[in-house]
């Protein structure tokens, strides 16, 4: 028979016997706390809530994270100016940072920088099929004036003066031959020096430099340089411009040396600047065309009035002419510096002693060692750059991808280094070690941009590829270190190789054995390469001599020690001994 749960006695007993040991349990907890909180308090302070523990044991976490950041953050760098002037035809400055060579700059008198200085010149030729004209200034090359760089002040119509920093597009420029005319006089400007048998590039676009700012003629409104990237510092100095009074037909732009200069130092660079270009509008008006009406500063001043600031702690000079000359400067430019200016008076010459020598030693070298193991192979063409990097005898890591990336971001910081020091430019292609990691790849590229952002000159970076490629601009102010330096070699022509012996050899045998086709050639006569000479008397005597007797002729062979292996000279003669002259 089944059993009713809802009217089953005994059930009902068990539960309410659950019941009542629930009630007695509950109410003993309770008079267990009445009798706690009743009791008296002791006198020993209690212990802290677990909340208020863990904080505690955040603020301390935090002030020894912060205590170990301190301790290990890296000091700034401590940078020196080395200026040697020793030699009167060469001027050389070096940027030392931790004894490191960081920036070089150097200038002779045959070969006298022009970049920055203004000219009144006289318009040669027009080429409607590349849109320029050639200028000439008057220092015996023709300058190169693209229609880009050309003001709007000679355009025939809608000659509306342009913004700092907004010139016209390209598509809106009416065509050169309608602006300018030949014979015509034209004020500009070398922005990029002549390389090889290019001439100098010229602007319209004239900037007249301060120690703050830059003056710009022909143009509308004020700007801020855009290497101040910190938005504060621009709002700011976006004021002070608007305290300023320029002239209605000047531009104006803040140079990052002015980022922490007042309304006071900025005004009266503007005013030495405004004397400056109305002593220039004089000469403009009164000489006639090619002629110089601006030059930039010598290599010294130039390089304190760009380079210099708080980094800098001392400049050191090996020409008491040139430190006075450089301590005048800076009381009037920059009254507010207070880097150590010293005569150095040794025996032994100034990069010498610094260990400046060696380094630049090192930059004319192709290969670059890295301090990891990998290494730089740099090679430089016309108008690109190409920089391999290898990871060489670096075999610290078992990972594959963390060596590549070690290896990489070293490269990009001796990469922006190199790019200073040679001073290349144009269109350069870096070749990375390649990494599976979309993450290590963007890391590089922020490397790389980071490495770079420091450089005075203009650069684009592009995004790695796929293989590992990075391609990049860099803009190029003058020949480089190479070209100032070097010349082609007269046996290889610039390309580094010559022919083998051997190949030489073979060459020579097919010109001879054409050459004796000659019915009014009777001797042959070959200078050649003491190499050459020996391997054609020994391993082709056979051959000369069946050449001789087949056709009845001479052939003779002269080694000459000042000859390369890839220098030939030939000499025919006929039956009567009389030279002829054959074309080879």
């Amino acid at each position: 028979m089944a059993i009713n749960k809802k009217t089953h006695p005994n059930k009902k007993k068990t539960i309410s016997k659950k019941k009542k040991k629930r009630g007695s349990r509950k109410e003993s907890s309770e008079q267990k706390q009445d009798s706690i909180e009743n009791a008296p308090k002791p006198t020993t302070t209690t212990k802290p809530t677990p909340k208020k523990s863990i904080q505690k044991k955040k603020e301390s976490l935090k002030k020894k994270s912060s205590s170990k950041k301190t301790s290990y953050t890296k000091s700034e760098p401590v940078r020196e100016m080395l200026i040697n002037v020793a030699q009167e035809e060469e001027c050389r400055i070096a940027i030392v940072e931790d004894g490191k060579l960081d920036e070089l700059y150097i200038e002779r008198s045959t070969t006298t920088s022009h970049v920055g200085n203004i000219y009144k010149g006289k318009i040669t030729n027009i080429e409607p099929s590349i849109q320029a004209c050639f200028v000439d200034f008057g220092i015996g090359q023709n300058g190169f004036l693209h229609i880009s760089d050309l003001q709007t002040s000679y355009f025939p119509s809608n000659n509306k003066k342009e913004r700092v920093g907004q010139k016209r597009p390209r598509r809106d420029r009416p065509p050169i031959q309608d602006c300018l005319k030949r014979g015509q006089e034209i004020i500009v400007q070398v922005i990029k020096e002549g390389i090889g048998t290019k001439g100098p590039t010229l602007t319209t676009y004239l900037s007249i430099p301060g120690r703050f700012l830059v003056l710009m003629p022909g143009m509308n409104r004020t700007g801020v340089s855009r290497k101040i990237e910190d938005e504060i510092s621009r709002s700011r100095l976006k004021e002070l411009l608007k305290q300023l009074d320029p002239p209605e037909d000047m531009g104006v732009i803040i140079r990052t040396a002015g980022i922490d200069r007042n309304k006071r130092d900025l005004q009266r660079d503007l005013n030495y600047l405004v004397r400056l270009w109305k002593t220039i509008s004089k000469q403009i008006k009164k000489d006639p065309a090619p002629k110089e009406l601006y030059r930039e500063s010598d290599l010294v001043i130039r390089t304190i009035r760009d380079i210099l600031n708080t980094n800098i702690k001392k400049i050191i000079c090996d020409s008491e002419d040139t430190v006075k000359r450089v301590k005048s400067f800076i009381r009037i430019a920059m009254p507010r510096t207070q880097c150590r200016i010293t005569h150095y008076e040794g025996n032994m010459p100034l990069f010498t002693k610094h260990h400046i020598e060696e380094k630049i030693e090192e930059i004319q070298s192709r290969h670059v060692p890295l301090s990891s193991g990998g290494s730089l192979v740099i090679d430089q063409a016309e108008a690109l750059v190409a920089i391999d990097v290898n990871s060489g005898k670096n075999r610290n890591h078992d990972n594959a991808e963390t060596t590549a990336h070690i290896i990489n971001t070293e490269a990009c910081e001796e990469i922006a280094r190199q790019l200073r020091l040679r001073d290349l430019g144009g269109v350069i292609i870096i070749d990375f070690i390649d990494m599976l990691q979309e993450k290590n790849r963007r890391s590089i590229e922020r490397t790389l941009k980071e490495a770079v952002s420091t450089d005075r000159s203009r650069t684009k970076i592009l995004r790695m590829s796929q293989f590992g490629i990075i391609e990049m601009t860099r803009q190029r102010m003058r020949p480089s270190y190479e070209r100032n330096n070097y010349m082609d070699c007269v046996h290889c022509k610039g390309s580094g190789l010559i022919k083998t012996p051997e190949s030489m050899s073979l060459e020579i045998m097919r010109r001879v054995q054409s050459v004796l086709e000659k019915q009014n050639i009777e001797t042959i006569e070959v200078e050649v390469s003491p190499e050459v000479a020996y391997y054609l008397q020994n391993k082709k005597r056979s051959v000369i001599y069946d050449f001789e007797l087949k056709r009845d002729k001479v052939v003779i062979i002269r080694a000459n020690s000042n000859f390369s292996n890839d220098q030939i000279e030939f000499v025919t003669r006929d039956s009567r001994g009389s030279l002829l002259n054959y074309k080879f």
